[in-house]
Parts: C-alpha cells; sequence; structure tokens
C-alpha cells in the first residue's frame, strides 16, 4: 500500500522526493534534541500522485502549461485558474484520507494545525521557490485539514507557481507536492531569521526580523518588524519597527489582524537575552545543515520553536581558503572585462604554482584575486580603481571602516624577504627606465620577443603528444605569466598608464584644466586591437561590394561559412581576405580569457552581426579616415599642450616635461593591449593541442564528446590521458553547476566572511532619476539602446548606443558601429574607455544594472564627459522620470 502520511520523526533529507523541501528540513531539525519543533507530519507525494492520476483531465492541462511561455501572463493565469478549479472540484481519495485522520490522531486530534506545501523542487540549495504555494494557519479538525491539503495541492498552479517553474526550468510534470501538517503554536513573538547577512552576504552576522503575534503580520508587509543584527554573540545593531498591527488566531479557526495598545508598537518584541538565544540555535541549525539558513520561529511560553528552515540560495558562494585568516577578494572577472562563468578548464589554466599559488582563487565559477595577500587596505588601491570605479571605491571603503581593517592585523604580518623585495622591485625599475630614459620606441623590440616566445611555445606543443603535452601546458602557463608580471612587458605597460595620469594630474595642477588629455589617446600607434578593427573594417568594405554575399552571410552558418562562400558571386574574392583575418586575429572571442570559449577561427559566424553592422552603419573607408583624425587631432593637442604650458611661469621647463610624458603615452599607449594579446596567444596553441588530445579521447571512447574537457582540470585531464577512464559522473555534475553558476551574479569585492563591498560613485552632477556611471569618454550623444549580451546576437544600426555588461577585445568590431557605449563593469583605462576615446565616441562605464534598467530600442542620452545616462520619451527627446 503507498506511504500517504509521514510523521517528522519518520523523516530525514533522504526522503524530500516522499516529503519535500520543507518536510524534509522540518524532519531534519526534529532530530536535534536541543531544537523544539512543534509536532506534525506530512501528506506525502504519493497522495499528491494518487489523487492527480485519478483525473485524466488534468494531464491535458499540464501538457499546456509545458508548451507555455513564462511572459504569457494572460494565458498563465486562465490555465491556472482552470486547473485550481479543477483539482477543488475533485474529491479526495478515502484511502489518502483515512490515512491522514488516523496520524492527525496520533499527533493529537485536540490541536489546532498549520498546513503548508512542500513542493519537491522547494527549499533546495539551487532554489527556494519561497512563498510560491500556500500556507494555511489555525486549521481545526480533520475535514477541515483534508479540505486544506487539497487547497495546498491546487496551489502548486498559482500563477506566481507556474512562471516561476517555467523561469527556472522545472518541468510542471516532475515538480511534485507534498503538504506539512504541523500543530500550531500561539506565539507572543514570531519572525523571520537570516543565519547569513541577506543584504550583503556576510557568513558571521545573523539578521532576525521579529513582530507581536503570528509572523503573517510581518510577510505580508502589515508592520514593520523589529531588526536584530548579531555577530559572535553580540549585538551589532537593533532597529525598532513600528508594530501597530497583529495577526492572531480566531477562535473559530483562521486568523484576525488586532491593533496593539500604544504602549506596545515602539517595544522590542525580544529582549538582548532572547536575541542572542535565538542567534545561538539558528547557527545551531546552519551547522547541522552546513549551509546559511532561512528561519522561521515563534516564541511561546518562554519557548523557541523553529517551524520551518530552509537554505538561502541567493548568497554568493565563498573561496576556499587554506587558513581561517580574514581575507578581501576582487573579482578579477571585473577587472578583465568578462564577469561569465568559466569552465573548470578555464578555471585551472589561473591556477599557478610557486609564488603566484594563492594570487588567484575560485567562487561561483569566478576568479578572484587575494588583496590581502599583495597589501593592506591603509594602502593606496588606484590600479583597481583604474580598471573598475567601482571596485576601488569598495577599497577605498574597507579602509575607512574600522570593523574591517582590524581584522588584517597587519602588525603580525611576516615581513617580506629581500627576494621578494627584489621580484616587486624590478618592474618598478623597467617602468621608471621607460619613463624617464628610454625613447618610447625602444619598446619595438619586446614585440619581436614576444613573437619568439609564442613560436617556441608552438614548437614545443607540436613536438609533445598525450599527457606531456598536458603537463608541459600546466608548466608553461606559469612561466608565461611571469613574463608578462615580472618580465619585459610590465615596465612598458605600466609605463603608459602612468604617463597617461600625470599628463592628466600636472594638466590640471599647471594649466586648471586637462582639455586635451581625451585627444593625446586617439589612435596610439601599434594597438594590436585597434588594427583588429580596421583589419575587419576592411573586410566589410571588400565584402559590401558584393550583395550575393551579404545576403549569403544573413543565413551561413559557422560550419560552411568560409566553404560556402564559393558558391556565390564575389565569394572567391572575399574567400582569401576572410581566411587572411582569421589566420591574424582568428584566436580572439569575446570573453577569450576562457581557453573554453569559441574562438573566430573556430565560429567565425560570430563576426557576421559586426560585418553586417560595419556596412550598414559606415561609410566605405570611414574607420580609415576616422583613425587617421585621430592621429592629427592627438599631434596636434600635444602642440596646443606644448603652447599653453611655454605660457605660464616656469613653462619651458614644464613643457618640456610634458613634452617627454606625452611621447612616452603616445609610444606606448598602443602596448596597454599586447600583454593581453601575448597571453591570448598562449591560450589559443594551448587550446589546439588540448582539442587534438579530446578528439583521441573520444576516438578511444573515453569521453562522448570533447568539450567534456572543458568540465576537467588540466591535472584531472591529465589523469584521464594516463588512465584512459573519465569519470562521466563528474563531468555531468560540473555541467549542472555551471548552469546554477551562470544565474549567478558575482561581486567586484567581497570578505572570506562572505560580505560584499558595493562601493559607491560619490556625489555627482547628474539630473533626477539618471543613471550615474564613470565618464571615461567625453562628449553628449543621443540614441537607440541596443542592449547586448552575445555579440554573435548582436545588430547595430547608425546612430545607436552599444549597452553591455561589459566589453573586452573581442567587442572592438563594434565600436566602428557604435554612436556611443555604456557598459556596467570598467574604469578610466579598461579595453572599452580606450576604443572609445580612439574612436572619438561618449561613453560611460560603470552604470550598474544598465542592460536591464534600460530597455533595447528605449532613446537615452550618454553624457560621457560627467558621467550619467538619462533615459528619454522617444517621441520628444525629453526626460523620463
Amino acid at each position: 500500500m503507498p506511504t500517504f502520511t509521514l510523521c517528522f520523526t519518520e523523516i530525514s533529507k533522504q526522503d524530500l522526493p516522499l516529503v519535500g523541501g520543507k518536510g524534509a528540513n522540518l524532519g531534519e531539525i526534529s532530530k536535534i534534541s536541543t531544537i523544539k519543533v512543534p509536532l506534525g507530519f506530512c501528506v506525502t507525494t504519493e497522495a499528491y500522485q494518487y489523487f492527480v492520476t485519478a483525473s485524466p483531465v488534468l494531464a491535458g492541462f499540464l501538457d499546456q502549461l509545458n508548451n507555455l511561455a513564462a511572459e504569457n501572463s494572460d494565458t498563465v493565469q486562465l490555465l491556472g485558474q482552470r486547473i485550481r478549479q479543477h483539482m477543488e472540484s475533485l474529491p479526495v481519495p478515502d484511502d489518502i484520507r483515512r490515512q491522514i485522520n488516523q496520524t492527525w490522531q496520533e499527533t493529537g486530534e485536540d490541536y489546532a494545525y498549520a498546513v503548508r506545501s512542500s513542493a519537491t523542487a522547494e527549499d533546495l540549495p539551487g532554489a527556494s521557490f519561497a512563498g510560491q504555494q500556500d500556507t494555511y494557519l489555525n486549521i481545526q479538525g480533520i475535514d477541515a485539514i483534508v479540505e486544506h491539503v487539497r487547497k495546498c495541492w491546487a496551489s502548486l498552479f498559482s500563477d506566481r507557481a507556474i512562471v516561476y517553474r517555467a523561469r527556472n526550468g522545472f518541468d510542471h510534470k516532475k515538480v511534485l507536492l507534498a503538504v506539512v501538517v504541523q500543530q500550531m503554536i500561539f506565539p507572543e513573538v514570531s519572525g523571520i531569521m537570516f543565519t547569513a547577512d541577506p543584504v550583503n552576504g556576510n557568513r558571521k552576522v545573523v539578521s532576525i526580523d521579529a513582530g507581536f503575534g503570528l509572523g503573517e503580520a510581518l510577510v505580508s508587509g502589515m508592520v514593520t518588524a523589529d531588526l536584530y543584527k548579531v555577530k559572535e554573540n553580540k549585538i551589532l545593531t537593533k532597529q525598532i519597527g513600528d508594530k501597530k498591527i497583529a495577526v492572531y488566531a480566531a477562535p473559530a479557526g483562521g486568523t484576525r489582524e488586532q491593533s496593539l495598545p500604544d504602549e506596545m508598537p515602539r517595544c522590542q518584541a525580544l529582549t538582548d537575552d532572547q536575541v542572542l538565544t535565538l542567534a545561538a540555535i539558528g547557527k545551531h541549525i546552519e551547522r547541522h545543515f552546513a549551509a546559511p539558513q532561512d528561519i522561521e520561529w515563534c516564541f511561546a511560553d518562554g519557548i523557541f520553536y523553529v517551524v520551518q528552515s530552509r537554505p538561502i540560495t541567493t548568497l554568493y558562494p565563498l573561496p576556499e581558503i587554506a587558513d581561517n585568516g580574514f581575507h578581501v577578494f576582487s573579482s578579477f572577472g571585473h577587472q578583465q572585462m568578462m564577469t561569465d562563468p568559466m569552465k573548470p578548464l578555464g578555471l585551472s589554466l589561473f591556477q599557478f604554482s610557486g609564488p603566484y599559488e594563492h594570487m588567484l582563487v575560485t567562487a561561483g565559477g569566478r576568479l578572484f584575486g587575494d588583496i590581502t595577500r599583495s597589501c593592506y587596505p591603509q594602502k593606496k588601491q588606484t590600479g583597481l580603481a583604474s580598471m573598475d570605479a567601482l571596485m576601488g571605491s569598495a577599497v577605498e571603503e574597507i579602509k575607512k571602516r574600522h570593523d574591517l581593517v582590524a581584522l588584517f592585523q597587519p602588525e603580525g604580518q611576516p615581513r617580506m624577504s629581500l627576494a621578494q623585495l627584489k621580484k616587486l622591485a624590478e618592474p618598478a625599475m623597467r617602468i621608471v627606465q621607460n619613463m624617464a630614459f628610454n625613447d618610447a620606441s625602444s619598446s619595438s623590440h619586446l614585440y619581436g620577443w614576444a613573437e619568439k616566445k609564442i613560436a617556441e611555445t608552438q614548437q614545443t606543443l607540436r613536438r609533445l603528444s598525450g599527457a606531456d603535452r598536458i603537463r608541459f601546458i600546466n608548466k608553461d602557463k606559469t612561466e608565461m605569466l611571469t613574463w608578462v608580471l615580472h618580465g619585459k612587458m610590465m615596465g612598458p605597460f605600466m609605463a603608459g598608464m602612468i604617463s597617461f595620469k600625470l599628463i592628466d594630474r600636472l594638466s590640471k595642477r599647471w594649466l586648471g584644466d586637462s582639455k586635451e588629455t581625451e585627444d593625446l589617446g586617439k589612435s596610439p600607434p601599434r594597438n594590436n586591437t585597434s588594427e583588429m578593427g580596421l583589419a575587419l573594417g576592411d573586410l566589410a568594405d571588400i565584402i559590401r561590394q558584393y550583395p550575393a554575399v551579404i545576403a549569403y552571410l544573413h543565413q551561413s552558418g559557422d560550419n560552411t561559412l568560409l566553404t560556402g562562400l564559393e558558391t556565390v558571386e564575389g565569394g572567391r574574392i572575399v574567400k582569401p581576405v576572410f581566411e587572411e583575418f582569421l589566420r591574424q586575429y582568428g584566436l580572439r572571442c569575446t570573453g577569450e580569457i576562457d581557453i573554453t570559449r569559441p574562438r573566430w577561427r573556430e565560429k567565425p559566424g560570430q563576426l557576421i552581426p559586426a560585418i553586417l553592422s560595419h556596412i550598414q552603419s559606415v561609410q566605405p573607408g570611414e574607420h580609415r579616415r576616422k583613425f587617421a583624425e585621430g592621429e592629427k587631432r592627438a599631434e596636434e593637442a600635444a602642440k596646443i599642450l606644448s603652447t599653453r604650458l611655454k605660457k605660464i611661469t616656469g613653462g619651458a621647463i614644464k613643457a618640456k616635461i610634458m613634452a617627454k610624458l606625452t611621447k612616452t603615452y603616445r609610444g606606448l599607449a598602443g602596448f596597454r593591449e599586447y600583454p593581453k594579446y601575448f597571453i591570448v596567444s598562449h591560450f589559443d596553441l594551448y587550446k589546439k593541442a588540448i582539442m587534438e588530445e579530446a578528439e583521441k579521447l573520444v576516438y578511444q571512447g573515453v569521453l562522448k564528446q570533447t568539450e567534456d574537457v572543458y568540465y576537467l582540470s588540466l591535472t584531472e585531464l591529465e589523469q584521464v590521458i594516463r588512465s584512459a577512464h573519465a569519470d562521466q559522473q563528474l563531468i555531468a555534475d560540473r555541467k549542472e553547476k555551471y548552469q546554477e553558476y551562470e544565474k549567478l551574479t558575482p561581486p567586484r569585492v567581497m570578505t572570506s566572511e562572505g560580505e560584499i563591498i558595493y562601493g559607491s560613485y560619490g556625489q555627482q552632477d547628474a539630473p533626477p532619476g539618471a543613471l550615474p556611471g564613470i565618464p571615461v569618454s567625453a562628449g553628449v550623444v543621443e540614441g537607440r539602446a541596443r542592449i547586448i549580451l552575445k555579440p554573435e546576437q548582436a545588430k547595430l544600426d547608425k546612430g545607436d548606443i552599444l549597452v553591455a555588461t561589459f566589453t573586452d577585445p573581442g567587442w572592438t568590431p563594434f565600436f566602428v558601429s557604435a554612436s556611443g557605449v555604456v557598459t556596467e563593469v570598467g574604469g578610466l583605462m579598461t579595453h572599452g574607455a580606450i576604443v572609445a576615446r580612439e574612436y572619438g565616441i561618449p561613453a560611460v562605464v560603470g552604470v550598474q544594472q544598465a542592460t536591464s534598467l534600460i530597455q533595447d530600442g528605449q532613446k537615452i542620452r550618454v553624457n560621457g564627459t560627467k558621467g550619467y545616462i538619462e533615459l528619454l520619451d522617444d517621441s520628444d527627446g525629453k526626460l523620463l522620470h
């Protein structure tokens, strides 16, 4: 006979398929001897299945639901209502009713009960489903309990539950519902407790909401609850809410609202001792589940009861660290303009040995730098601010937070060794050398040296095979990073950036403004990213001459793009030019720091939107003319700056200093993009070798498909090759985990306690309702916003403004077509800012939630001079408020 009911004492986490997330958690908590849980039982999913399978009509309804888009709200509402009405009209089978009655009598027929839904996709580590189904309080008598069990079953198809499942990819047929039937507690005080701060993520802070009576007044928003925050058995803050109303049980069943006496609303609902006791209970439950919890509790007759506990699913995962010390982590992805998650193979290329072993850590499929190991927050973090303004601001905030700075305990840190100091000094000396003594053009030999290093790596990889190849990559990646960070590259790289900052700062000090600085950055020589954009423009100009090729590109795919060109008029002329572009730049792509992202040479179709946008919005040769104009404007700006300086006191010397800085900056500005190109060139060689080995593993039957190597680290891949065996379940689990990571938004800065430090822009001269950001390329432009999340799906027309989460070199082709640029991530010296200045288009970066707050196609005004975005009315261009 099916099991239709189970008492809490019979339930454990293994019973989740039978009792749902809420029921399984209550069963687990009931086993903790020191935690009080009101007695109760679950009506199992077997009862639900028995109930719904009796109706053939319901199966048809569910088929309609699975074919329904979540955005189709009218149909969702209509179909959901029909399903609920149908379910509530069905009788509860006698077999189910008998088991519920028997278990109810054993639990206590003289009590009132709370009847709550408990779905199998509810209260899970990856999706809480909180509040998606219904709860009924103070239910008395078996008939009422059975009736409300049926109501809970029907609530599985409330509008909000249907939409939530559809958006999170849950099959409506596979989500089952159990029902929790629990003895009612009639509390003096009740509320919600988070064992980690739900706002900033701090895992050591317990956040407690408390109000008088039942918790429904808090949940429904009828009252402002007390808020208590506790950390390590100390109350950090208390905010006493205005609790004018409470919800209490009604004598005949159900609940009723009641106004509180005048003296009660501003009284603490809990004493300080009670707050600390409750926080300790929360941490006990958290330890049991090994995860932060969202707990519903109540207090009656001097006892705290727990009536529900679920995992907090909104917290960003923490990096795993070897010690228990306090650390501050900065997002590597925000610095590199790629905030998407990376697959395990991509992450493993940034896991180093030796002195770089702890430089980067992983969390949520992203990389984070441990800035605690490199410097204390008292030291200036100008580099972070130039890469991402909010990140720099967040670190500055840490400096001002005494509670955080105290945790660093700098006096307890060991001093640097002479060897470490020397290693740090080497790049600094090269910076000084490039700025003070060398002619900027002397850095040109670096390109030849770098190309030689790339060629040597290529030759070695051709010579090796199998596990030896992978072991070489694992070693070579660390050596390659050393060349970038402590070799010859860092000197000219930093010299160019510092020269730019000094030009800007000295101009403001000596002249009162830095008007010429903007033009000095235009069209620098030997910028490989700019050269790539120009080359793509040349390719587009050739393609535009052949309408048949343009038509072909509109419908071609990655696999047939090049071969199919030969079948259309003009294709034989275009094909070798396209192939030459891919030979030079096919190693690039968006998000290119992740080796698992498809390169342009692998999927050339990614370039089609940029090519077509260029043809549509840019005149033939315009990209080359703009670049030449940028060179002239840079020369003119240098002359104007020199002339202005010579007219002030000490102008001759100041003009010479500025001339040297300008020459250094112009000579080295193009090198700004080269270290990343050097890294990506190595990654491309690594990937070719890895995929060749993956093909062998597929041929041997070790892997199902070549892309499965993306879910293995380099070390694991080496072991797979040696053993000719791969853990298929591990690969499957990591694929699922990667999908979870895709839904997360990584923080810019967080601590090892989990606290996210957000940073701010401070005061800005922006109109009401404008979206603030960081001005990185001067000018004001109005146009249609184009929200672009995936470049391969982009479409930019002339005058459109590019709005994206981030941009890296793979986005460069779109800058030629855009009239302005807005990104959520970035700083003054990041890729998008530099390219926007080169092309002379207004740009604002660091605009939080730009891709969601700005609608695709909406008219906006970008103020790249002051740093804000205005949302405009399409009809008359007036501001929207």
